[in-house]
């Protein structure tokens, strides 16, 4: 109850004071790539139910000769790129926090359909409300292998106290400055999850086939 009245209000304020950064981001977008503005996607939160995810969009939305989205390095824009160095693309979360969907602090919510290949002890991230940032995304963020990501979540789970996130919020503003491990060298954000045992560095680079469908 504690994190929740936590998080409700330090979204709401953050809300409010940002309320002028995300105005001018959205006039920007609409100016540079148009409608829509906002990215929307149904992730797994608490116990894996869905939720719609909100995100600045920083994708332009092009296909190729078979009527499938471009792989994500090329439809993401210069305008998007900005926007994820400075995790200015996550701020509508806090709409999502507000909702009660997401904490401020907490595993990320990845894709649906990632669930059915999961282990159970990286089921167990789902024991809590997903996060805007969390313990994984301090530590390394998209460059971290997928299974060093999942442990860090569960770790997360079993060692959660406001101090904690307090600890997680301060690193995150040191790390968006930093603008470190925002992709997988190659990618707009990582490999696509094929299962446990999967490292971020594995598989095939354009297994992305979503587009702006894969933002985590």
């Amino acid at each position: 109850m504690l994190k929740r009245v936590f998080d409700f209000t330090v979204a709401l304020l953050l809300l409010a004071l940002l309320s002028p950064v995300m105005a001018a981001v959205t006039s920007i977008i609409l100016g540079r790539m148009g409608p829509p503005v906002l990215f929307r996607q149904m992730r797994p939160g608490l116990s894996g139910r869905p939720f719609e995810v909100l995100k600045f969009r920083t994708m332009a939305e092009a296909v190729g000769s078979d009527g499938q989205p471009l792989p994500d390095e090329v439809r993401l824009t210069p305008l998007g790129a900005c926007l994820r160095r400075a995790s200015l693309d996550e701020l509508p979360q806090l709409i999502n926090v507000i909702r009660g969907d997401m904490s401020l602090v907490g595993p990320r919510p990845l894709l649906m359909e990632y669930l059915p290949l999961y282990s159970a002890e990286q089921m167990r991230r789902h024991d809590v409300r997903p996060g805007i940032t969390g313990w994984a995304q301090v530590s390394g963020r998209n460059a971290v292998p997928w299974d060093e990501r999942f442990r860090m979540d569960v770790w997360y789970v079993d060692n959660q106290s406001l101090w904690l996130d307090l600890r997680i919020l301060m690193m995150t503003v040191l790390r968006v400055f930093q603008s470190r491990g925002i992709n997988e060298p190659g990618q707009a954000t990582m490999t696509p999850f094929r299962g446990s045992g999967e490292t971020a560095g594995n598989g095939n680079a354009n297994g992305n086939r979503q587009g702006d469908y894969f933002e985590p």
